[in-house]
């Protein structure tokens, strides 16, 4: 007999991240709440408080957020900066209102400055000039992980804590080249040149570019041991894989997943974004974990999910 723990309030339910932490087994173990946007509109502070207030949550899970690419983050900076600021201000200063003990808070590695030394550790944020193309987006979440931190400074019986995972891929992702991240938006555009019989795909930049990339359903067992066993936890700790490829690298193994053997030719016109962002596993390491899905596992598990959906030319 499965008896669960208590209550988990989690923001975000119904995106990626959200998805995959709802369907990872861990969750069968708690009382998971997870509000739709039209049960609760984060962006409204007193609906927030009030929510919370009423449900009591022993942890709050904070996976809410606006999401996407470079495409989209160039297109709305304004959108990306306030909406994942009141996001995050108005979860935060509700769960400190009813006196929820802890919340896990989910930050981003392009919290971290376009020039800092790779791999990235938790104290270069805020130590330099942050990467343009997502300026709005990571000042958003460098401010609610700041506010994690003072929340705790000023009352230390309240345990706020971020995760700042490394770039993210896998089931329930966005797959829409305008508002997806370099994962997804891979795996469409190839498969849609192999359907469509193109011996070419283009790439934004040289392809040298580096980056890292961790299976959604890992980030979402992290998620549950760090519920599980948060007070070792340190209060600002990396979620990544440990490793980066370039972005040629995926678009190579991409390709030779979904079967398509045309050649990639490269449009240097276009922003490629950080040279390399790789962050630093140190802190994680001596948490005790490490994620289990390898690249290739992930992409054809992703590509499978991609096939599943509707609309999907086959």
């Amino acid at each position: 007999m499965n008896r669960q723990r208590g209550t988990v309030l989690l923001t975000g339910g119904s995106g990626m991240v959200g998805r995959n932490v709802l369907e990872f087994p861990a969750a069968s173990h708690w009382n998971v709440v997870a509000p739709s946007s039209r049960e609760l509109d984060l962006r409204d502070a007193r609906a927030t408080a009030d929510f919370i207030r009423k449900l009591q949550p022993e942890i709050v899970i904070h996976a809410a957020g606006r999401v996407g690419g470079i495409q989209a983050n160039i297109a709305a900076p304004v959108d990306f900066l306030v909406t994942n600021l009141d996001l995050g201000r108005n979860i935060v200063m509700a769960a400190r209102e009813a006196g929820v003990p802890r919340l896990l808070n989910l930050g981003s590695s392009c919290m971290y400055p376009r020039e800092a030394h790779n791999p990235l550790t938790e104290s270069a944020v805020l130590q330099g000039e942050l990467e343009p193309t997502n300026e709005g987006y990571a000042l958003a979440k460098i401010a609610v992980a700041r506010l994690c931190q003072y929340v705790g400074r000023e009352r230390p019986e309240l345990s706020y804590k971020t995760l700042i995972p490394c770039n993210l891929y896998g089931p329930h992702d966005k797959f829409d080249p305008k508002h997806s991240h370099l994962v997804p938006a891979i795996i469409h555009k190839v498969h849609t040149a192999k359907v469509q019989g193109r011996a070419e795909v283009e790439i934004w930049g040289d392809g040298s570019a580096r980056r890292e990339f961790m299976f959604a359903p890992d980030l979402a067992d992290a998620i549950w041991r760090a519920v599980g066993a948060f007070d070792p936890l340190p209060q600002m700790m990396n979620v990544g894989v440990g490793r980066d490829h370039s972005v040629n690298d995926y678009y190579r193994i991409a390709a030779e997943v979904i079967g398509w053997d045309g050649r990639f030719v490269h449009d240097t016109s276009k922003p490629a974004g950080m040279k390399q962002k790789l962050v630093s596993t140190e802190l994680q390491a001596a948490w005790g974990w490490a994620p289990a899905t390898s690249l290739e596992d992930g992409i054809r598990a992703t590509y499978n999910h991609y096939l599943s959906l509707d609309g999907v030319a086959r």
